[in-house]
C-alpha cells in the first residue's frame, strides 16, 4: 500500500487510514451523534458557499503566514484536540506534535490524550492544552498547572460536552481501549468500557463520569483566575454566548459543534461563524473547527471572520496512514491548497482575504 506522501488529497488519506485501522478505531474517529446529520452538514455547508474571486492582482509573491493569539504560524490551520491518538499509531500524540512543529503550526493536546502532557510538550513547538472541567476541581487545576509548567501557550476549555452525545457506532462496536492504550493524564483503570444508555462516546466510564455537568460561567471565571495562560472557549455557536465568554475573560472563541459528536442537527460551524464574529466585534480572535477538508474551506472560513481553523479527523487519518509523516502530509496538502486558493482568489496575503469573497 502506498504511503501518505503519494496521496493527492485528504479524502485519499482517509481511505488509506480506513484500510489500516480496526473497525472499532475507525468508527470511533469518523462517527458522530445519532444520525450524524451535523457531521454531514459540517462538510456540506462549505459546498454551499461560493468564492467570488478577484482578477488582475499581482499574486507572484504570496505568504500564508499569520498570527494566532499573537504567535506566528506558517499557515492558518491548527490541529484540533482529538482523543486517543494511539489508536491510530503507536506514537500517538507525540507524532502529531512532531508534525505540527515541522509544519510551523499549533497542536492542541486533548485531555483524553494517550500520551502524557509532559511527553508531548517535550517535542517542542507551539502547543495548547484542551481542558474538560471535572467535578474534582483539584484534578482540573492540576491539569492546568501541568500544562502551564510545560510551556503550553493556552488553555482551550471545551464547553459543549456537559454530558456526552449518543454515538451509536461506539455502542454497536462495544468501544474499548485495547491493551496498552490508556488515558495518560487522568485517573483510569486502563481498559475503558463503553457507558450504557445514551453515553457510548468512547471516552469511557472513568473519564466521562468525572466531567462536571454543572459547568457554568462561574467556572470560566474560576479557570481564568487560576492560570496566567490565555483561555479560549471551544464549543460556541451563538453570538450571545460568545459575548458572554468575552465578558467572563475568554481570550478567544472557537466556533465548534464538537465535530458533530454531541448534539445532532446542531448548526454547522461555518454557518454559525458570521454571527459570532459580528457579536465579538474584534474584541478577541475567533477560530473555527469542523468540516475543513480543502484549502478553499480555509479561505471561506477566514473570509467570514475566522483568524484560523482547526482540523481534527484528517490529522488522525494521516497518523493511521503513515504515522508522523502522514500527519505532516495532511498539513502540507492543506497549506499548498490554501496557497493555491489565495493565488486564484487574488489574495497575496492572509490579510487580503475579505468577507466579500464569499457568497451563499
Amino acid at each position: 500500500m502506498p504511503d501518505a506522501v503519494s496521496h493527492l488529497n485528504l479524502a485519499e488519506i482517509e481511505l488509506a487510514a480506513k484500510a489500516r485501522l480496526t473497525t472499532l478505531a475507525y468508527e470511533y474517529y469518523v462517527g458522530g451523534a445519532n444520525d450524524e446529520v451535523t457531521v454531514r452538514e459540517n462538510r456540506s455547508a462549505y459546498e454551499k458557499l461560493s468564492l467570488r474571486y478577484h482578477v488582475l492582482v499581482d499574486v507572484s509573491k504570496r505568504s500564508t503566514r499569520t498570527t494566532v493569539l499573537g504567535a506566528p504560524v506558517d499557515f492558518p490551520v491548527l490541529i484540533a484536540p482529538t482523543a486517543f491518538q494511539r489508536l491510530a499509531c503507536d506514537d500517538g500524540e507525540i507524532a502529531t506534535a512532531c508534525a505540527a512543529k515541522a509544519a510551523g503550526t499549533v497542536m492542541i493536546l486533548s485531555t483524553a490524550s494517550t500520551c502524557t502532557i509532559e511527553d508531548v510538550a517535550a517535542v517542542g513547538g507551539r502547543q495548547w492544552f484542551q481542558l474538560y472541567v471535572y467535578a474534582d476541581r483539584g484534578l482540573t487545576k492540576s491539569l492546568v498547572e501541568r500544562a502551564e509548567a510545560c510551556g503550553m501557550g493556552a488553555v482551550v476549555l471545551t464547553v459543549d460536552a456537559p454530558v456526552l452525545g449518543r454515538r451509536e457506532r461506539d455502542l454497536r462496536n462495544h468501544f474499548h481501549l485495547p491493551t496498552g492504550v490508556r488515558l495518560a493524564n487522568v485517573p483510569s483503570s486502563g481498559s475503558v468500557p463503553t457507558p450504557t444508555g445514551y453515553g457510548g462516546s468512547g471516552l469511557g466510564t472513568n473519564f466521562a463520569s468525572g466531567i462536571d455537568a454543572a459547568l457554568s460561567w462561574r467556572d470560566v471565571d474560576w479557570l481564568c483566575s487560576i492560570t496566567r495562560l490565555p483561555v479560549l472557549i471551544k464549543g460556541i455557536v451563538r453570538g450571545d454566548d460568545a459575548a458572554k465568554a468575552v465578558d467572563h475573560g475568554a481570550s478567544g472563541i472557537i466556533v465548534s459543534n464538537h465535530g458533530g459528536r454531541q448534539l445532532d442537527t446542531a448548526i454547522a460551524s461555518v454557518r454559525a461563524l458570521p454571527e459570532v464574529v459580528d457579536e465579538v466585534a474584534g474584541r478577541v480572535e475567533v477560530l473555527l473547527d469542523g468540516g475543513i477538508r480543502r484549502g478553499t474551506d480555509v479561505i471561506k472560513a477566514i473570509a467570514l471572520g475566522a483568524r484560523a481553523v482547526l482540523v481534527g479527523r484528517p490529522v488522525v487519518w494521516g497518523l493511521a496512514a503513515d504515522g508522523e509523516a502522514g500527519a505532516k502530509r495532511v498539513l502540507d496538502l492543506l497549506r499548498a491548497e490554501v496557497d493555491l486558493a489565495m493565488a486564484l482568489c487574488g489574495c497575496p496575503t492572509i490579510g487580503d482575504i475579505s468577507r466579500d469573497l464569499v457568497v451563499a
